[in-house]
């Protein structure tokens, strides 16, 4: 094995958009940081769709995760201004909005109770009947028969921003080890750094472990603060929009189709996303028939035209779960480890919010207030498993939470 000279302030373990954004805010604060992963800028951001969904996509049971999205949406143009400006990079932000439709009775009473809750919450939400909606987008099909209108949620291209993250986090002077860290390092009960597979040790005051859904899958982390990270498979289509063609949508649509989320997020540059699956399949990350099949289906129903375009990309990633859907962010039970993982579908959503919760965390040791819910100590002995549902915002502004950490 051989030693990097000088010891780092900060490793980061995983260079996806989450690793990266940590990286990048850690150097702005002055931290040395090394990021070790083989394929920098790659990962889910290569499948995610990027809708910044924090209004339409709403959970029951998930309002003090709610409050982290919103704040996360509300850091977005800011951030994406910052990072163009950093990176000399369009990411892609659209600040289009987003409708949520119903094809049925039962689809449109399951929107009437997401409905309720947003306005039990505070949230900006507006119900059309089914002719406003195709007034609004007038590809969708004739029996949609209401939707939410949600002027908030926005999108932004993941691609674009995991490249633009990469090359700020160059110009920040972060160091790139394009390697598989494989072993955690403990000098007696601290983290001092990473095995790396080709023999790198690279050596930090503090370990960062942002690996996605592999978080739980470095060697040598004491199995007491194993990140609770699992697997979820998505598969995603892209279509194209020939340049001829006027819009095919203006915003972001999505919808419930026979009990199965679907949506369609539309791009500038004539690219359709559309997705997503959500299956407890392990590590597999095939693309198959019948995902195709259910995905085209369903969004055939919502918009009959888009069967006239042309498929250009089949993929399937995987998005790091955890026990409560809510990511894990801060100080591990073990000095010198931290985690900043388990994201599920809010990885784009969340990285403004990411980049400056552990930029904090890193410079003065403490978590803000509004992520100390999120602690990883919150899986481990003695500690609560799920963080407290939030009180109701007023005149529209986020919920009130308890203080927390992801």
């Amino acid at each position: 094995m051989h030693a990097v000279a000088k010891p780092y302030d900060v490793v980061v373990v995983g260079g996806g958009i989450i690793g990266l954004v940590t990286a990048w805010r850690a150097a702005q604060r002055g931290l040395r940081c090394a990021v070790a992963d083989p394929a920098p800028g790659r990962g889910a951001a290569q499948v995610a769709a990027g809708m910044l969904a924090a209004v339409s996509e709403l959970t029951p049971g998930e309002e003090t995760l709610l409050g982290l999205n919103l704040a996360s949406a509300r850091r977005y143009p800011q951030f994406a201004a910052e990072l163009e400006e950093a990176a000399g990079q369009d990411i892609g932000f659209r600040a289009c909005g987003t409708l949520a439709v119903a094809l049925d009775a039962d689809d449109r009473a399951q929107l009437r109770e997401l409905h309720a809750l947003q306005e039990r919450c505070g949230l900006d939400a507006q119900w059309l009947n089914g002719r406003e909606c195709r007034r609004l987008e007038p590809m969708l099909a004739p029996g949609v028969c209401g939707g939410l209108r949600v002027e908030g949620d926005h999108q932004t291209d993941p691609r674009r921003l995991a490249a633009a993250l990469l090359t700020a986090c160059e110009r920040a002077g972060v160091a790139f080890h394009r390697v598989r860290a494989e072993r955690l390092l403990c000098h007696g009960d601290r983290a001092t750094g990473v095995a790396a597979a080709d023999g790198t040790r690279l050596s930090a005051d503090r370990t960062v472990l942002a690996a996605g859904s592999f978080s739980g899958r470095l060697a040598g982390v004491p199995p007491e603060v194993v990140p609770p990270v699992r697997p979820v498979k998505g598969q995603v289509l892209r279509l194209r929009v020939p340049g001829t063609h006027a819009p095919f949508l203006s915003r972001t649509v999505r919808a419930v189709v026979r009990g199965g989320h679907v949506y369609l997020v539309p791009r500038e540059n004539g690219e359709l996303v559309l997705g997503a699956t959500s299956e407890e399949m392990g590590w597999d990350t095939t693309v198959t028939a019948g995902g195709v099949y259910e995905l085209l289906r369903d969004a055939h129903e919502l918009v009959p035209g888009i069967t006239e375009l042309p498929l250009t990309e089949t993929l399937a990633g995987l998005r790091p779960g955890s026990p409560d859907n809510a990511p894990l962010l801060g100080a591990t039970e073990l000095p010198g480890l931290l985690l900043a993982t388990g994201h599920h579908r809010n990885g784009v959503l969340l990285t403004p919010v990411t980049g400056d919760v552990m930029a904090q965390v890193l410079t003065t040791g403490e978590p803000p207030a509004h992520a100390r819910p999120f602690s990883p100590r919150r899986f481990t002995a003695g500690h609560s498993s799920v963080p407290s549902p939030a009180p109701r915002a007023a005149d529209g502004e986020a919920p009130a939470r308890q203080e927390l950490s992801a």
